[in-house]
């Protein structure tokens, strides 16, 4: 099987963008300068400071893997794994068990790519109940849901933090002011260089960090989704239910998930 290449969620990555350009041009309509609000030491604080307590709050591995996370947030590495794909692949495998039996599927092992799946069929060709393949991988299937979950703990984490630095930026801008109120002339700018890392804090946490946490515990739900129509569709083929009533079944499961065409229905 070829591997669908990976496909960029174009409106899903301007968002980003509009919501910090739409602050920009507020920033302009209300005649200050775009260039007012660049400040390299707020950003240093606010964001080497959130850098840093993401590190002492998560291990390396976390990290590492949110970063991993974040670079495939908006594309779709594999497409033949939705979930109507995934229903028709349960449905031509009860079609060929039903002709030729269970060991019939052992090839198809090789050709799997989704390792979950795969390890799905070879329970069932294995001959493991149904019952106890529903168990082993529901167990697997919780922990994976856990694991694609820790990115959006870890953003929403370093959403927590950035609003709170961003008002300690402020703060220390303000000392800075304060100790030069003996030039009054100089006072309003300063005042309005120390609350930009205000509006760092802020930003950062509700258009950047926030909408992508939320966008990863969604695909996380996606993800969980598929792999709960493997496992009624693999306790469906050891059972030896029929392929039009797995199809029935696992429809269910579809429907949650997008709109798709009508599968074929085996005799």
């Amino acid at each position: 099987m070829s591997v669908a290449r990976r496909r960029l969620d174009v409106l899903s990555i301007l968002g980003v963008p509009i919501a910090v350009g739409v602050v920009l041009c507020a920033q302009t309509l209300e005649g200050g300068s775009v260039w007012s609000l660049w400040q390299p030491t707020a950003a240093l604080v606010v964001f080497g400071g959130t850098a840093g307590a993401v590190l002492v709050s998560y291990r390396r591995d976390a990290v590492l893997r949110t970063i991993v996370a974040v670079w495939q947030a908006f594309g779709h590495r594999w497409p033949e794994h939705e979930a109507e794909t995934t229903l028709r692949r349960l449905v031509n495998y009860a079609i060929a068990s039903r002709r030729k039996g269970l060991l019939a599927l052992e090839p198809e092992l090789e050709r799997v790519p989704d390792p979950f799946m795969r390890k799905a069929l070879a329970l069932v060709v294995d001959g493991t109940t149904p019952k106890v393949a529903r168990q082993i991988l529901d167990i697997e299937s919780r922990a994976r849901r856990v694991t694609d979950e820790v990115p959006a703990d870890v953003l929403e984490t370093a959403a927590g933090y950035t609003p709170t630095l961003g008002i300690l930026g402020a703060v220390l801008g303000l000392i800075h002011v304060m100790s030069r109120l003996n030039e009054p002339a100089r006072l309003g700018s300063g005042i309005a260089v120390a609350f930009v890392a205000t509006v760092y804090g802020v930003g950062a946490a509700n258009l950047v960090l926030l909408p992508i946490a939320t966008r990863l515990r969604g695909r996380a739900r996606d993800a969980m989704l598929l792999r709960e129509i493997v496992i009624e569709g693999a306790a469906a083929l050891a059972e030896g239910l029929n392929p039009h009533l797995i199809e029935q079944k696992l429809q269910g499961f579809t429907n949650q998930a997008e709109p798709a065409p009508e599968t074929s229905r085996a005799a």
